[in-house]
């Protein structure tokens, strides 16, 4: 089944076995079965110089590793619909990605990834295609693939009928702008730790309190830098 409004993301990478991957397995798979969205995984090499389809070459102004083409990079990038989708590059350097942005992408109409190898991307091609670069945190892969499937699955979860309940996807992490309070489920004890009782009271009111307390509490904890904004106020 396929729907030609479905949320709609390509995949550019010298990799593409490593794809589906996980994203084609439980709700996401399900969801890209009936159409809700679709993978496109295009192979970069595809676009490659000569008998060896060469994408890469020597850093200019010495260094080590290597550096993947503008040339190569630019081929593959317009080989591709753009269909009004973002042109996204993964990128340990870039913007940190966020729930607000990953919002923005699942209410849009897809993206295109660009999944970077090497040292990096020749800097001409991304100012000359205006690639937007995205980091997934301050750490570095060995590629782009495994945050490109990351940004996938965080945003093909937002999208409409993805997900059986939708209420749960806007009381969890960074929704509110605080981290998510703790979960609790059956056995009552375990091991000498009780469910706490507030939440066996049947008083949502109290509970709601409870969650926002320890959704707090955790974040001043854990992610100073989220409840300071969280704290400051609106500006007027």
């Amino acid at each position: 089944m396929t729907m030609s409004n479905s949320w709609a993301v390509t995949v550019l990478t010298l990799f593409p076995d490593m794809f589906p991957g996980p994203l084609g397995h439980s709700l996401l798979g399900k969801a890209m079965s009936n159409g809700l969205w679709s993978l496109d995984v295009r192979d970069i090499r595809d676009h490659g110089l000569g008998k060896h389809r060469t994408v890469d070459d020597t850093p200019a102004g010495g260094g080590p590793g290597m550096v993947m083409r503008a040339d190569v990079a630019a081929a593959a990038i317009d080989a591709v619909p753009r269909n009004d989708r973002p042109l996204i590059y993964l990128s340990p350097r870039g913007a940190p990605l966020t729930q607000a942005r990953v919002r923005d992408l699942a209410a849009g109409p897809g993206a295109i990834l660009l999944c970077g190898r090497f040292e990096g991307l020749d800097q001409r091609v991304i100012e000359a295609r205006a690639i937007e670069e995205v980091s997934l945190g301050d750490f570095v892969l060995a590629g782009g693939e495994i945050a490109a499937m990351a940004l996938v699955e965080a945003a093909v979860r937002l999208i409409p009928g993805v997900l059986g309940d939708h209420a749960s996807t806007s009381e969890e992490s960074f929704s509110s702008g605080l981290l998510e309070y703790p979960h609790y489920t059956r056995p009552q004890d375990f091991e000498g730790r009780p469910v706490p009782a507030v939440l066996n009271n049947g008083n949502h009111k109290e509970i709601a309190k409870f969650r926002t307390q320890q959704s707090e509490s955790l974040t001043r904890a854990r992610r100073p830098d989220l409840w300071a904004a969280y704290e400051k106020p609106p500006k007027p």
